[in-house]
């Protein structure tokens, strides 16, 4: 039985302006190179790269007070840390990177969004210092990660949570009631119609089109993949058989892009198209769909991931430090969203080199205080983590150390 979280101990670059294009963050005269693999055990930051801030215009200014506290920063840190991963996690790593750089300009950071899966290979090869993940390490990784990050192995911890949309392009309609199995029948094929009985029964007064439904999945391996599809196994096991993957089921037809981005931009000039992605990329030209949890439909918010994340307990048998979570995808409880992703950043337990394990605390901590989480909450509408988990990720942050 899962311990509860009060019981438990504690690369393609380019442009990061924007939420739908970020690959990389960059200022203007320098640039950044994709990491490449290095030895095991060796975490040497491979690229340079600093605040977008000022290079994004509107995104995220930088006032006159926030500049003179940038150049009248005592921060002794310095040096250059790389991360990769999770697409989910864009929009909140621009603004952290830009917090972080406030208070601590001398550190350049680099985080190059290419999927969760990509993410956790690039830590497990030692070419970057940090993955962003929606899912956490699998039993394979976690002993993979001990060639890289010594017998301590890797340490998930929670850093986002955030609501996964059901997005579509309906003209004129704005949110749609259904249930989970109805997801699923959607994106197997089977409802190939959105005046289908099973959508209908579901939202009596919608006048909903005779048009084609057409499905958009991510064709990268993707932590949101795995979240949605654990969610329509858990909640529809009957109408979706298949197993939680990062990887979307072959052979379901319908659409494939890469990221959060590119379904995004395939429903948006597809009439009828319907995908899931992270809340934070969901524009106001989408329609999104209400989950039936209980006996009500739920619509999507932070406030309701919170709550299905406040219901969630610790992956047993993992270490002390490690904070992985499994999620209730079945919960009842009133205002829950159960689909929900909670996004991790995955760190070494040691490092060799003493500056990188400073670097990496200072960075980590950022992110899970209540100025990093404030600061995601503004920039991507993620939920804050709870003060009960966040309390564990610093603690946990706290034990990395330098390797022998």
């Amino acid at each position: 039985m899962a311990a509860s979280l009060e019981e438990a101990p504690g690369l393609s670059s380019g442009s990061s302006c924007g939420h739908l294009n970020r690959p990389t963050v960059t200022v203007p005269g320098r640039t950044a190179s994709v990491p490449k693999p290095r030895p095991a055990r060796t975490l040497a930051v491979v690229a340079a790269a600093a605040l977008a801030l000022s290079a994004c215009g509107s995104d995220y200014p930088l006032g006159d007070a926030q500049r003179e506290a940038a150049e009248n920063s005592t921060s002794t840190l310095s040096g250059i840390l790389s991360g990769s991963g999770s697409s989910a996690q864009g929009p909140a790593m621009d603004a952290w990177i830009g917090g972080f750089g406030l208070l601590h300009p001398k550190v350049q950071l680099q985080y190059s969004p290419d999927g969760s899966g990509a993410g956790r290979s690039a830590l497990l090869a030692g070419a970057v210092d940090f993955a962003g993940s929606d899912a956490y390490l699998q039993e394979e990784e976690l002993e993979q990660a001990r060639e890289v990050c010594g017998p301590g192995g890797a340490l998930d911890i929670p850093a986002y949570i955030s609501p996964i949309a059901v997005a579509f392009n309906l003209p004129g309609i704005d949110s749609l009631n259904l249930d989970a199995a109805t997801i699923a029948r959607i994106f197997r094929g089977e409802i190939v119609r959105w005046n289908d009985p099973a959508i209908a029964g579901q939202n009596p007064g919608v006048d909903l089109p005779d048009l084609p439904v057409t499905p958009v999945s991510r064709a990268d391996d993707s932590g949101t993949t795995e979240n949605f599809t654990e969610y329509l196994h858990d909640a529809a096991p009957d109408a979706w058989q298949d197993s939680p993957s990062g990887t979307w089921p072959g052979g379901l037809g319908g659409e494939n892009a890469q990221g959060n981005a590119g379904v995004v931009s395939t429903v948006t000039r597809t009439e009828g198209a319907v995908t899931y992605a992270d809340d934070s990329v969901i524009d106001d030209s989408m329609g999104t769909v209400n989950l039936l949890v209980g006996e009500e439909y739920v619509p999507i918010s932070a406030e309701g991931a919170s709550i299905a994340v406040e219901q969630a307990s610790r992956v047993p048998d993992r270490g002390p430090h490690d904070i992985a979570l499994h999620l209730d995808r079945t919960t009842t409880v009133p205002g829950a969203y159960p689909l929900v992703l909670v996004s991790y950043q995955i760190y070494c337990s040691g490092y060799e080199d003493p500056n990188t394990v400073e670097l990496v605390k200072a960075f980590g901590l950022y992110v899970v205080s209540d100025e990093g989480q404030a600061a995601s909450e503004d920039a991507a509408k993620s939920a804050p983590i709870p003060a009960t988990l966040a309390e564990q990720a610093r603690e946990s942050i706290e034990s990395i150390g330098t390797l022998p």
